[in-house]
This record gives C-alpha cells, sequence and structure tokens, in this order.
C-alpha cells in the first residue's frame, strides 16, 4: 500500500513538474484542446436536437388515409390498429368532414351548398399516428396496399429536408473536428516534445540508475491527457454558461419563435450527463495520442 502511495505521489509530482516546465505552451494545448471539443459539444447537441425533432414529427405526424366511397372507416379501424409501429387510429366519417369543411369556409346554407354538388361528395376518413418518422413510409405503403383505401397523404418533404440537414451537420461537423483534432495532436505533441528536451538531462541520470522507459515517460503522457481533461472542463464551463444564459432569455418575454428555438436547445437530463463524458473522452483520447507521438520521438533520439 504505501509502495503504491510513493509511486502515485512520484508520478504526480513529475506531471506537475512537466507541466510547469511546459509555460505558455501548455496555454496552447489546452485552448486548442478548449475550442475543439467546444466545437464538438456544439455540434453533438445540434445533432441531439434535430433527432429530437425528427422524433417528434414521427410521433405528431398523421397519415391521412382516403377511403373509397362507399367504405365505412369503422370497419377498417381494428385491422389498421393492428399494423406494426401505429399509435393510434381516429376515424373521420364524411358528415364529419363535411361540417368541418363548411365551417371552415364559413358557409352558412349548407344544405344549398350539399344540393349544387349532388349531396356530400368527401369519402371517409382515418387519420393514423405513427410511432417514428422510419415507419412512416412503409406505413403509408401498407395503408396504400388495404382494400378500401383510395389515397394516402402524409408530409414527407418536411421529414427529408430534416433527414437531410442533419445528415449534413454530421459531416460538416464530422470535418471540422477531425481538422481541429490534428490540430490538437501536433500541439500537444509539440507541447510535450519540447518539456521532455527540456528534462533530457534528468532523463539520462534516471536511464543510468535503472529507470525503465515506461517508468520514465508514462509522466508525459499524464501530462497530454491532462491538456484533455483541462480542455473537456473549459468547454464543459462555456456550454454550460449558455445554456443557462439560454434558460435565463427564455424566462423573459421573447418571441415565439426565439422561445421555440431556446426551448429546442435545452438538454435532457440523459444528455446532461452524457456531454461532459464525451467531451472528457474526446480530450484524453487526443491529449493520450499526442504524448504518445511526443514519446516516441524523443525516445527515438
Amino acid at each position: 500500500m504505501l509502495k503504491s502511495l510513493l509511486k502515485a505521489d512520484y508520478l504526480l509530482l513529475e506531471t506537475l513538474r512537466g507541466l510547469k516546465r511546459g509555460g505558455w505552451m501548455n496555454w496552447a494545448a489546452i485552448s486548442t484542446m478548449t475550442v475543439l471539443l467546444f466545437l464538438f459539444g456544439t455540434s453533438l447537441q445540434v445533432s441531439w436536437q434535430v433527432e429530437g425533432l425528427l422524433n417528434q414529427f414521427g410521433s405528431q405526424l398523421v397519415i391521412s388515409t382516403y377511403l373509397e366511397s362507399g367504405v365505412d372507416a369503422g370497419s377498417l379501424v381494428t385491422e389498421v390498429t393492428r399494423l406494426p409501429g401505429v399509435v393510434s387510429v381516429t376515424s373521420v366519417s364524411k358528415e364529419q368532414a363535411w361540417n368541418q369543411l363548411t365551417a371552415d369556409l364559413g358557409l352558412s346554407n349548407i344544405s344549398n351548398a350539399a344540393e349544387q354538388l349532388k349531396g356530400n361528395p368527401l369519402v371517409d376518413e382515418l387519420k393514423v399516428k405513427a410511432r417514428d418518422t422510419e415507419q412512416v413510409p412503409v406505413l403509408a405503403r401498407t395503408l396504400k396496399s388495404m382494400a378500401g383505401v383510395d389515397d394516402v397523404l402524409y408530409v414527407n418533404e418536411v421529414i427529408n429536408q430534416l433527414r437531410e440537414l442533419n445528415e449534413g451537420l454530421r459531416w460538416v461537423s464530422l470535418c471540422v473536428v477531425s481538422l481541429l483534432s490534428m490540430t490538437a495532436i501536433a500541439v500537444v505533441t509539440t507541447t510535450i516534445r519540447l518539456i521532455a528536451i527540456a528534462r533530457r538531462q534528468e532523463i539520462e541520470v534516471m536511464q543510468l540508475v535503472g529507470a525503465t522507459r515506461d517508468w520514465i515517460y508514462f509522466p508525459f503522457l499524464l501530462q497530454g491527457m491532462t491538456f484533455g481533461i483541462a480542455g473537456a472542463g473549459s468547454s464543459w464551463a462555456l456550454l454550460f454558461g449558455i445554456q443557462k444564459g439560454l434558460k435565463s432569455l427564455s424566462a423573459s418575454d421573447q418571441p415565439a419563435f426565439i422561445e421555440f428555438l431556446i426551448n429546442g436547445l435545452q438538454l435532457t437530463p440523459q444528455q446532461w450527463i452524457l456531454l461532459p463524458f464525451a467531451l472528457v473522452a474526446l480530450g484524453t483520447s487526443l491529449g493520450f495520442l499526442g504524448s504518445v507521438l511526443a514519446v516516441k520521438k524523443v525516445a527515438a533520439r
């Protein structure tokens, strides 16, 4: 136990000593990590919100199923309800649809309008609510193929545009994060390499007294991981501050569309937990990779 504590104390002291020698290069590495992880966290939040909108559209989207003339909507409710992906089914008779249409058009003389059109020209309708966006096209094709169904209509264009937007945002985020990741690795590699060069004499002495290579260079790996953790903490603080600012804006009187955007950017409790873990994981991974590259270059000399 005592031996393990001494080893941990040595690694901690060596890591802090190396960070002190890094000087302003430490800030360059941490600031690069902060910018990278902030953009990564922002893109992750946007992706979550777009996916949430897709799910929201899917859960609220109603597929209008128009039946053939003379087919009663009530006769198909049970069959449609049993279809996979169906949340609920609402039947609308042609009389209900006619009354709603005349009310929307503001027609006061309903009987006169019906006589001019030679009766009620509408048909019965089933309003089918889908569970999610993935099942909407499949469910629409299934409904279209059923006996007694004349036509099926649903808002497909909005969903397709949201999917394309989400896919485009993912590719843009991937390119930006990849470029900044390479920059962060290069900065960490340069910083750790300079620290190792500044401690070259100490490293040579440790090698002469029999210290292993892993024991000598492990503190440098911890230094790189520290850059990632510090960047993750800074970026999380920025993201958390922005979220708090949005909440304060939502508390004040704002136009409806601004309030909608603010509410749309709020994270769920699960996302509040997942986001910092993702930032720390990416930051420490990049810091560790940059440190490994620096150690290999120094050790090869």
